[in-house]
């Protein structure tokens, strides 16, 4: 799956594609979100759940100029050419 390839997936096809092929690698709270960091092949994916609404509200690849990366940076080792 690239990139590309998964932005073209409408959100409930994201969904269904990210339960069967992720691998959940962590998760992180961020304003009013539970934004959990998945795997697919070489793609990580940002999903952003609502707590307060029980409700998911994007299905994204991740934005590696986010200052959420400073939060993934503090838990897990990402791969170099990731955040140059």
């Amino acid at each position: 799956m690239t990139k590309n390839r998964f932005l073209g997936l409408s959100f409930p096809e994201r969904a269904k594609w990210l339960y069967f092929n992720g691998q959940l690698i962590t998760s992180i709270r961020y304003y009013r979100h539970k934004i959990n960091l998945y795997l697919l092949d070489r793609v990580y994916v940002e999903v952003f759940y609502n707590n307060s609404e029980d409700r998911v509200d994007r299905i994204e690849p991740l934005d590696v100029r986010s200052k959420r990366m400073n939060f993934y940076a503090d838990q897990i080792k990402l791969p170099r050419d990731l955040t140059q």
